[in-house]
């Protein structure tokens, strides 16, 4: 199993949401290992979380389940039937059409790491609990939950909300 180097791996901060939706996870940084390591069934992301950040707008998937591990730190799970804290060793499972969105917020005065893991299916959309959004993985836009679509945010085609088709 070839080793990967998480120096090496880019990083990207922010998210790609259009504003103003992108400004609760402005400062977040994600490393796509999964990418990074050649896998092309499931994605791996190494996130890092600042104080105040949010890890996406919350969301649910279609097809896709997602997983979380938390390396260091503490977050709150928001979902639809209340909050959870979340430290260090603790994870948590969402399975594909729920219809429960979750994220994640840092309330705490440290940075906290933790893992994303999913499975990338090309049918998978991602539809926001909270405001008019919605994400398919077959494009990658963001458009409204009729159809319109928003304006694109600079220098991206990607969807943030969860380690998939995203890394």
């Amino acid at each position: 199993m070839p080793k990967i180097d998480i120096a090496a791996v880019p990083q990207r901060r922010g998210s790609g949401y259009p504003a103003p939706f992108d400004a609760p996870c402005a400062d977040r940084v994600r490393q796509r290992l999964g990418n990074a390591g050649g896998l092309t069934d499931f994605g791996v992301n190494l996130m890092r979380l600042p104080p105040g950040n949010w890890s996406s707008q919350r969301h649910w998937h279609s097809h896709e389940d997602e997983f979380v591990h938390v390396l260091e730190g503490e977050v709150t799970l928001v979902e639809d039937g209340g909050e959870t804290v979340l430290r260090a060793g603790d994870c948590a499972a969402f399975p594909k059409g729920s219809g429960n969105g979750h994220h994640m917020i840092n309330r705490s005065g440290a940075m906290a790491v933790y893992l994303e893991v999913g499975t990338r299916s090309p049918a998978d959309v991602i539809t926001c609990s909270d405001i008019d959004m919605m994400s398919a993985n077959a494009d990658g836009r963001f458009v409204h939950k009729d159809g319109t679509p928003y304006p694109e945010p600079r220098g991206s085609r990607s969807s943030p909300g969860s380690p998939s088709s995203r890394g």
